[in-house]
């Protein structure tokens, strides 16, 4: 008998970051979950809607699909449901549905909501006793060992809004703060491309630059924790990083001048953020459309939630 279980984890917008995953003596962290990231960013209402279908098999089979094509490339999403098979009794063939309403690939957290919500969903099928940093553990370690994040999970399990993770690592390690925002606040983003992590991580001078600016960067928020504020250090963290690109400075200008409380750029991809009161939201997608097609221009509603479940049949 087939049972099919859902849900949710908001796309999660990651403004800076610091990369976590090596002692002050630059040797590797071994264990995963005290690998993470600082850092900070938006929870949207726009994210990823996961459909996990279970049925009994005489092996453990995982496909994925990701809107509506098949997904043999989704190995987070594998690797989370693997893990937390691994002490189960018994042999499954699950079939996983993302559903994703945001950019892949441009810094929307997407790979880190899809195996989230694929895990919520595979233990809500199968009535599995795991809390939700547990659920969240198996998954923050599969987004390292994928190399397709350091600490969005954490991030997705601890709420929404705009998020400060101010010490790295899995859920229910690390730690997370908040800076509490106006429900009226909109999130208009515009994408270019997206930058490739392994770009970021795999060059010593660019993870210096980026760990050098990122904690900085967190202490400059926390000095003064206000959305215009962090929205200017996130913008000033991609300067400084070397990250920001021509077309994202122009985009932070257009936005700016439309309305916007303030903006930066997503961690990573070639791609902009705007805050704004949804009256001027209007305003901003406009300017956007100067220089983006409409397909590559998003609008969401802050999400205050986090990943939940959202039903079981």
């Amino acid at each position: 008998m087939n049972t099919t279980a859902r849900a949710f984890a908001p796309a999660a917008i990651s403004s800076f970051f610091e990369i976590c995953d090596q002692t002050s003596d630059g040797r590797p962290i071994t264990d995963l979950e005290d690998v993470g990231a600082r850092g900070g960013g938006f929870g949207l209402q726009k994210g990823v809607l996961t459909e996990v279908t279970v049925s009994p098999s005489k092996i453990n089979r995982i496909q994925v699909s990701i809107n509506g094509k098949a997904a043999p490339e989704a190995q987070t999403t594998k690797t989370t449901l693997q893990t937390l098979l691994s002490s189960v009794q018994g042999t499954y063939d699950i079939f996983v549905d993302h559903t994703i309403e945001a950019p892949i690939g441009a810094g929307f957290g997407t790979s880190a909501g899809g195996a989230l919500t694929a895990g919520l969903a595979l233990k809500e099928a199968l009535d599995l006793p795991l809390t939700l940093n547990q659920v969240g553990q198996a998954a923050h370690a599969a987004e390292i060992q994928c190399q397709t994040g350091l600490g969005t999970v954490s991030s997705l399990t601890a709420g929404g809004g705009c998020i400060l993770v101010v010490e790295p690592g899995a859920p229910g390690t690390c730690i997370v703060d908040r800076i509490p925002l106006n429900p009226e606040y909109v999130v208009v983003a515009g994408v270019f491309q997206g930058i490739p992590k392994k770009t970021v991580l795999a060059s010593p001078e660019r993870r210096r630059e980026v760990n050098r600016y990122g904690r900085k960067t967190l202490e400059a928020i926390l000095s003064e924790p206000s959305l215009e504020n962090f929205l200017d250090c996130c913008w000033r963290f991609a300067q400084d990083a070397g990250l920001a690109t021509n077309r994202t400075a122009h985009l932070v200008d257009l936005a700016r001048k439309a309305g916007a409380v303030g903006a930066a750029q997503n961690m990573l991809g070639e791609a902009v953020h705007a805050v704004v009161l949804e009256e001027n939201a209007a305003s901003v997608e406009e300017a956007f459309k100067q220089v983006l097609p409409k397909r590559n221009i998003l609008k969401s509603k802050i999400d205050c939630q986090g990943a939940r479940l959202v039903g079981k049949t």
